[in-house]
């Protein structure tokens, strides 16, 4: 029995290589390979011995040569395949090892050439791939070194691998090569400016109960790169597996959370924030966001940007919620919180704010097709300079306008949202028109804060929409609820209906000219 061992990825191939020459196996192999197996006093036949031919062109061809490839294609089946072998002065080869030159971390590299990203586009290590990976019947392929437990057991029990393993084995080398050349397509038709064509490469991180309804299959995957704020990353330390319902929210909840460097809490329900609340610590910021909507919270989700600590464990437990998030659970806070067997717990890599990864690309399936957007992940400061009513912001209202600008960006459309303090009060979502979500925001506002025994109209609250007003009705309304200043977008035709209107009850109001639909 012959292998022929080449990898770049040379994690555990000394021990591999090693087993299988106990087990009775001669090993070729090619370059780097061979030297670290011959350093390990392996015995090992050079490719070029077999071929009878040197490698040339600085290592771009050395294993395309008939005495490789029909050794590997030749199927033992068929009597005129091997007597061409054997005419030949040929031998089989039953198991190929083979990973490929790091071309995808090559290219990550931001000094990356495109001379330098050529040279690691590999030849001879695909060809050899799918010609062991098609005769799969006959001939073992290994790319992945998770794999080298499996086929060594089975070669140490039986003296080869099963049937089955040779057969998954192929599907893996096939998707190992189909990945590769996706990498270099899209390098190289981006160098050469054609026009866009998108390969998706994901790898199934688990199954799901079920869809939105019981009566719906899904799966979770994840991305071939790590990123943060990720779910697909994320390590769960309690609770029940997550739901497609779970995900989805808890991504929304991660999209709040990555605005804020100040200690913030967000809670969320149906992809919607329900509370948040900024504060000195996560105790302050968690009491804001449920002070904010008590109803909504029950089966929410809660995401923190600091560490969970026994002080605020303490006030989350007694609440009914689904999921909570954090970049971290200080030991008391999960042994506390991990009481509750359904709660499911997450630590979520989260990054200083201006430290995460530039923009990814968000993919949304529609029938027939595929939308792809870079991430909102832009957002204008609110300034003074963007006022454009007679009455001008104080600094205490550009704060709250800050804010609400910021939590407003993550409500469906049409949004309005209204808070003060770093603290929601009032969310309106979804609605058909914006006098709706104003409504419901206002009366949300206004029904908290009768609750805890004051007044909406002497509150000093502010207001944020996601998009221009088409009328001057929102403002008319805002000032009834005793809105004190607003922030949207601006870019109406009848912007100056919405700013006379602004100038006759005494609101501030200003435009940042960036809208935040969200569908």
């Amino acid at each position: 029995m012959r292998a022929l061992i080449s990898v770049s990825d040379k994690t555990g191939v000394v021990e591999f290589a090693g087993r299988l020459v106990a087990a009775g196996w001669e090993i070729l192999s090619t370059s780097g390979t061979m030297k670290l197996l011959r350093e390990a006093g392996l015995p090992v036949t050079s490719v070029s011995d077999v071929t009878g031919f040197p490698e040339i062109c600085d290592g771009r061809v050395k294993t395309l040569h008939p005495k490789i490839h029909g050794a590997l294609l030749a199927r033992r089946d068929v009597p005129a395949h091997m007597q061409a072998l054997q005419e030949n002065g040929i031998e089989i080869i039953d198991l190929v090892c083979v990973n490929l030159y790091p071309f995808r971390e090559t290219i990550a590299k931001p000094d990356v050439t495109m001379e330098d990203a050529v040279e690691h586009i590999d030849i001879g290590g695909p060809s050899m791939l799918r010609s062991a990976a098609k005769n799969w019947e006959s001939v073992t392929v290994v790319v992945n070194p998770a794999d080298y437990a499996t086929v060594l057991q089975e070669i140490e029990s039986t003296g080869n691998t099963t049937r089955e393993t040779r057969l998954a084995l192929s599907a893996k080398a096939y998707t190992h090569t189909a990945e590769y050349d996706m990498a270099i397509s899209t390098y190289m038709r981006a160098q050469a400016g054609l026009p866009e064509k998108l390969f998706l490469a994901f790898d199934e991180k688990q199954p799901l109960r079920y869809g939105e309804n019981p009566h719906q299959n899904a799966k979770f995957f994840r991305g071939p790169v790590a990123v943060p704020y990720s779910l697909a990353t994320a390590r769960q330390l309690n609770g029940k597996e997550l739901s497609y319902n779970n995900i989805q929210d808890a991504n929304a909840a991660l999209n709040i959370v990555r605005e804020f460097s100040e200690p913030f809490c967000v809670g969320l329900k149906h992809m919607n924030p329900c509370g948040a609340g900024t504060g000195k610590d996560v105790v302050e910021a968690w009491t804001k966001t449920y002070e904010g909507d008590k109803t909504s919270i029950f089966g929410g989700i809660v995401a923190f940007n600091r560490e969970v600590n026994l002080a605020v464990a303490e006030l989350l437990k007694p609440i009914f919620l689904e999921i909570i998030m954090a970049p971290s659970f200080a030991p008391d806070a999960l042994e506390l919180l991990s009481t509750k067997k359904n709660l499911r717990l997450l630590e979520v890599d989260m990054p200083a704010v201006g430290a995460a990864a530039g923009k990814q690309m968000q993919l949304v399936s529609v029938n027939g097709g595929l939308l792809v957007q870079e991430q909102d992940l832009d957002i204008v400061p609110v300034e003074a300079g963007q006022c454009v009513t007679a009455k001008k912001p104080t600094d205490k209202q550009l704060a709250d306008l800050n804010f609400t600008w910021k939590m407003v960006k993550h409500v469906k459309s049409n949004a309005i949202l209204v808070g003060k303090d770093g603290m929601v009060l009032g969310v309106g979502a979804g609605q058909m028109n914006r006098i709706g979500s104003a409504k419901i925001a206002l009366e949300e506002a206004a029904a908290t804060l009768k609750e805890a025994g004051k007044d909406i109209r002497t509150e000093g609250l502010v207001l944020a929409s996601d998009a221009f007003f088409p009328f001057d009705d929102c403002v008319t309304l805002a000032a009834e609820f005793g809105i004190t200043a607003i922030v949207q977008p601006g870019g109406s035709v009848r912007d100056e209906d919405s700013i006379k209107k602004a100038d006759e009850c005494g609101i501030v109001m200003l435009f940042t000219g960036q809208r935040h639909f969200k569908h």
